[in-house]
């Protein structure tokens, strides 16, 4: 028998043995500032592409203020109590109907937080009678909702329409066998390549497999889709999404979340959901600065508009340059190049001490061994100058990679003095 704790130290996991490095740099960065596209790293102003305020709402003038006015009449504590006990509103109700009608079902809930909103969804829709088959990129709150599951799950490759049919037939034999259902939960726009779940072709294998599917949009709300309801909008399937989620902290640059469908598993979703059920209600400021974000949303499509246009300028400008983006069809621009760990840390080093350019640098185990991809997330309130600004110091990067000047072995130390 080994203590607990000095296993914990002996077997770090794939980013805790990264945990040696000065904290704040290449883990837990520290932006400082007002939220947008300029903020302050390292003693440093750089130009930040690692907020997902696609919208441009974090510091939007009439958000401010009705945060500020929500916050003065009704502080932080109200309501106090958890939703079926003492902390429901008429505000809560009327947000919640607000979005329902937005996302164009007929009722919905809001949640404290999508990441354990998702798992306890996940949790209060199967038993283990039931099968769960879930798309292989799924997020993480995904994985942990189904690792919960007491009865059988079955993956499908991403977003591979053939591969979900198999499993689709090994989870109806076995359905058909327990007694159970079977759950599909895919994603509107996965977060790290950027790409649409495919919600038609899964929609339309509901003419030959008896399931129900459940969305995680967190990043298709507010981004896509005529009016921004999502990427179930965006593919014409909206109807056909039997659950649909996202969190408020993505194009709405708040924090909460919210589920919705139809009226009947909506009442039975306050009843079971646990993560709400044992937990305070969102706080009267976050409702009422919710409801002001969303009217922003339908009223002022030019946000949208904005997002796009950069969006395209990113995206259009990397890919002539010679940049493989993957296949992102969302505002996600993934920029991927062949290396590995410590010419990643290098790379990003150079980005920001000598460029003044802040983006996230994903490593393995998030992608391949060797794979090195830097995630821009362009918003509605960046321009085109920073667009332009950002080629020119990713067109050098790519050089310098190219030559060799970032090829090392260990991750490069960093100190506060750089």
């Amino acid at each position: 028998m080994v203590d607990l704790f000095e296993k914990l130290r002996m077997e770090a996991g794939p980013l805790a043995k990264y945990s040696h490095l000065p904290d704040d740099y290449f883990f837990f960065p520290k932006l400082e500032g007002e939220i947008g596209p300029r903020m302050k790293f390292n003693g440093k102003t750089v130009l930040n592409w690692s907020l997902n305020n696609y919208l441009g709402l974090a510091n939007h003038p009439e958000v401010r203020k009705a945060d500020a006015d929500a916050a003065a009449q009704y502080g932080m504590a109200l309501p106090m109590g958890a939703r079926m006990m003492s902390g429901n509103s008429v505000h809560h109700l009327e947000f919640e109907r607000q979005l329902a009608e937005f996302v164009q079902k007929e009722d919905a809930m809001l949640l404290n937080y999508g990441y354990q909103g998702v798992v306890s969804i996940i949790d209060a829709l199967v038993d283990r009678k039931d099968v769960i088959v879930y798309d292989a990129e799924s997020h993480a709150c995904i994985i942990d909702g189904v690792r919960l599951h007491m009865g059988k799950r079955f993956v499908y490759s991403h977003n591979d329409m053939e591969s979900l049919e198999k499993q689709l037939q090994r989870a109806t034999k076995l359905a058909d066998e327990t007694g159970g259902g079977i759950l599909v939960i895919t994603e509107g726009v996965f977060g790290m390549s950027g790409k649409q779940g495919d919600l038609k072709g899964v929609t339309a294998l509901k003419k030959k497999y008896n399931f129900r599917l459940f969305v995680d949009d967190a990043h298709g709300f507010g981004t896509m889709g005529k009016t921004g309801a999502g990427v179930g909008e965006e593919q014409g399937v909206q109807d056909q999404v039997d659950l649909y989620f996202s969190t408020f902290a993505k194009s709405m640059a708040s924090i909460g979340a919210f589920v919705a469908g139809d009226k009947r598993i909506l009442k039975y979703l306050r009843y079971s959901v646990r993560s709400q059920i044992y937990a305070k209600s969102l706080p009267m400021t976050l409702v009422m600065g919710g409801m002001k974000r969303l009217e922003l949303l339908k009223t002022k499509p030019e946000l949208r508009a904005n997002l796009w246009k950069v969006v395209n300028a990113m995206q259009n400008g990397l890919r002539e340059r010679g940049f493989y983006l993957g296949s992102t069809t969302s505002p996600v621009t993934p920029v991927l190049f062949k290396g590995g760990v410590g010419e990643a840390a290098n790379m990003s080093m150079d980005l920001r001490e000598n460029f003044g350019i802040f983006c996230s640098v994903v490593i393995y185990p998030v992608v391949p061994k060797d794979v090195i991809m830097f995630r821009i997330i362009p918003t509605a309130a960046h321009t085109i100058a920073d667009v332009e600004e950002t080629l020119t110091a990713f067109s050098k990067l790519k050089e310098k990679l190219d030559s060799g000047f970032y090829k090392e072995e260990v991750l490069v130390s960093v100190t506060k003095g750089l």
